[in-house]
């Protein structure tokens, strides 16, 4: 058992059973429990303590319904959910570049508890990594209407509770080995999106200097639709949608009615948009602290201070498809229902139909939402971050492999094991395709090898973009491949138009 002494109190960890020279610590406080009082509210300091806080278990993650292979599940009744973990492998004084993970979940589930975020390869490579939970679904992204005699309650809940898990690195990752002036923030899906966020945050400035996005997700909401969907879970849990009305109703009564939401418009295809993978939470652009868009941002040089390092999978939406997340399109007049509802061009499907003439409607849909909602998002935060001033790197996720009788595709997460080096973890097999090869053990070495070089040098082992393109490093079994800029623009590029917003 080692002891290190925060802010707040002293805290012990333990020797990570894989690697003796990393102490892990587990569900450290960052903040105050979100509820009561703080409910809706911005995060508050968490208590101090006196005695040592033995930090072997992870903290309770945030209200959800989602029950994760590996990972804890949500009870209702746990409310110390902003907490954090540290893998370090260094002492008080040795100023070792840190790496703040946040992971993903559609804003509305996940936690820094999934055995494939375990930080403990990457701190062997000399990173003090730290993993964070932050308020999810309506507690951590719904818009609450001001209540009179009242301080409003802020949106971005969910970023405002990353801020202060930044700033909790700030002031206290020293006493871990860690340098607070050498921060890289990473993230997936949704918490890439939220890394793309932070850096267009003024509340976020000074607390990282480099950030890590995989698969950024391009899913901002408007005040407008923000209100709408208060409206809708409101009413789906019985109560006004009102201050009064919301803080009424039990985390659990907000996470069940944001599932009847959310169900119900996966059962209409007359619904629109949200019917196709209704993600019905994210960050409110233009509400508290988040101005604009990070894409729009981005290309008028927020956070160019800040060194990206941007990558997305080939297939995207094939995960999403496999476990039944997104509705299925086989048939000619859905695909033409698909693009209507989400205001495709024409050219657009028929630059796809012309990249691969013998697709099957689906695979068509497939790949169409994969980049607009991911791929080509991702790639047009890279572009718009070069354009505004910073130094941006691309890469590309392209391994697939057969596993038990069907391919697994370049899809949805696939790369962040490998990142992580946690491929032999059997839950995440799934993802990957059963236990990993030879080649798979390459392909994860040189992945760890290029976040821990980014983070600690700015460097992952290619040049950055330039305004008129640059190398695209692709991540694939054979080693360290390599194509170009030009050959990653999708259709929506190629035909002159711009990224639709959902």
């Amino acid at each position: 058992m080692r002891v290190f002494r925060t802010r707040s109190g002293p805290v012990a960890g333990s020797t990570s059973p894989h690697a003796p020279e990393v102490t892990v610590l587990r569900g450290i406080p960052y903040a105050a429990p979100p509820f009561g009082a703080g409910r809706f509210r911005a995060p508050r300091p968490a208590a101090s303590w006196d005695g040592i806080r033995d930090c072997a278990a992870f903290g309770p993650v945030a209200p959800q319904s989602a029950r994760l292979p590996g990972a804890p599940a949500w009870s209702p009744g746990d409310e110390d959910v902003l907490s954090l973990n540290i893998w370090t492998p260094g002492n008080d004084g040795d100023a070792l570049p840190v790496l703040v993970w946040i992971h993903g979940g559609a804003y509305v589930f996940g936690s820094s508890a999934q055995p494939d975020f375990d930080g403990t390869v990457l701190a062997g490579h000399g990173l003090v990594v730290v993993t964070c939970n932050y308020r999810l679904g309506f507690e951590g992204f719904g818009h609450v209407p001001p209540a009179a005699g009242t301080d409003p309650c802020p949106d971005n809940r969910g970023l405002l509770d990353q801020i202060a898990a930044l700033e909790w690195v700030r002031d206290d990752i020293a006493a871990f080995g860690g340098d607070p002036g050498r921060v890289t923030v990473a993230g997936q899906s949704s918490g890439a999106s939220s890394v793309a966020c932070l850096m267009a945050m003024d509340g976020a400035r000074g607390l990282f200097g480099r950030a890590v996005a995989h698969s950024a997700v391009n899913a901002c909401a408007s005040l407008r639709s923000a209100a709408r969907t208060t409206t809708e879970v409101a009413a789906a849990a019985g109560v006004s949608a009102t201050y009064e009305g919301l803080v009424s109703a039990s985390p659990k009564a907000l996470v069940d009615a944001s599932d009847r939401v959310t169900d119900g418009y996966r059962r209409d295809p007359g619904s629109g948009a949200r019917h196709y993978d209704p993600a019905i939470y994210g960050p409110v652009a233009g509400g508290d602290g988040l101005p604009r868009d990070p894409l729009t941002a981005f290309a008028d040089g927020a956070g160019r201070e800040v060194d990206l390092l941007v990558c997305h999978t080939a297939e995207e939406y094939r995960l999403l498809d496999e476990v039944g997340s997104c509705a299925k399109v086989t048939g000619e007049d859905r695909l033409a229902s698909f693009a209507a509802d989400f205001r495709i061009p024409e050219a657009v499907m028929d630059a796809y139909r012309g990249l691969a003439p013998g697709a099957s409607v689906h695979d068509l849909y497939l790949a169409v939402y994969g980049d607009m909602m991911f791929g080509e998002y991702s790639s047009r935060l890279a572009e718009a971050h070069t354009r505004g001033g910073g130094r941006t790197r691309l890469s590309r996720f392209v391994r697939q492999r057969d596993g038990r009788g069907r391919p697994v595709r370049a899809w949805h997460c696939a790369d962040i094991p490998f990142a992580f080096g946690t491929v032999d973890d059997a839950n995440v097999h799934f993802l990957i395709g059963g236990p990993p090869g030879p080649a798979d053990h390459a392909l994860a070495a040189r992945m760890t090898g290029a976040w821990a070089e980014f983070a600690a040098t700015g460097d992952p082992g290619w040049p950055p973009l330039t305004a008129t393109g640059g190398p695209v490093r692709i991540w694939d079994t054979l080693p360290n491949p390599v194509g170009r800029w030009d050959a990653f623009r999708a259709p929506w590029r190629a035909a002159g138009l711009p990224l639709l917003t959902p």
